[in-house]
C-alpha cells in the first residue's frame, strides 16, 4: 500500500493513547511528508493538525515553537519523551498508592476478623475512614 499524508494522518490518529505509538506514527509521517513533492505545504498542514489533536489528547507539552514536523523533529521527540516519563512516574506513584490502599484495608480485614475492636478503633489504627471499615466489616459477614 502506498504511503500518503491522510494514510499518516490516520495512523496518528490510530496511535491511541500511548505516546511511544504516537511517536512511531510520528516518525512515519515526517518520512511522507520528505517524500512528499510538496513536502513544505503539506508539512506546514500535518504540523498544525497534530498540534490541534495533540492539544485534544490533553497532551501538555508546548508546541508553539513547533512550526514543521520535518524540522522540529527532535523538539517534538523530546516533548513526547518527556510525556512517556511523567506518565509512568505517575503510574508508579499511582501504583503505590494503590499498594498502599490495598495494605492499609487488609489490616483493616484481619482486626476485624481477629478481635472485638469498633470500626472506630480500626479506622484509627489502620488510616481508614469509618465507612471504609464498616463496608469492609460488612464484606467479611457475607
Amino acid at each position: 500500500m502506498r504511503q500518503t499524508p491522510l494514510s499518516g494522518v490516520f495512523g496518528v490518529e490510530n496511535a491511541g493513547h500511548s505516546w511511544e505509538a504516537l511517536q512511531q506514527a510520528v516518525d512515519r509521517v515526517v518520512a511522507i511528508i520528505q517524500s512528499d513533492p510538496n513536502k513544505d505545504r503539506t508539512d506546514r498542514i500535518i504540523t498544525r493538525w497534530l498540534k490541534r489533536h495533540l492539544s485534544r489528547l490533553g497532551a501538555e507539552i508546548h508546541l508553539d515553537q513547533l512550526n514543521s514536523l520535518v524540522e522540529d523533529r527532535d523538539m517534538l521527540a523530546e516533548n513526547l519523551e518527556n510525556l512517556v516519563k511523567k506518565e509512568r512516574l505517575e503510574g508508579r506513584q499511582e501504583g503505590r498508592q494503590e499498594g498502599q490502599d490495598e495494605a492499609r484495608k487488609e489490616a483493616a480485614r484481619n482486626l476485624i476478623r481477629r478481635t472485638e475492636m469498633s470500626d472506630l478503633v480500626i479506622a484509627e489504627i489502620a488510616g481508614l475512614a469509618v465507612e471504609e471499615v464498616s463496608q469492609l466489616r460488612s464484606e467479611i459477614r457475607h
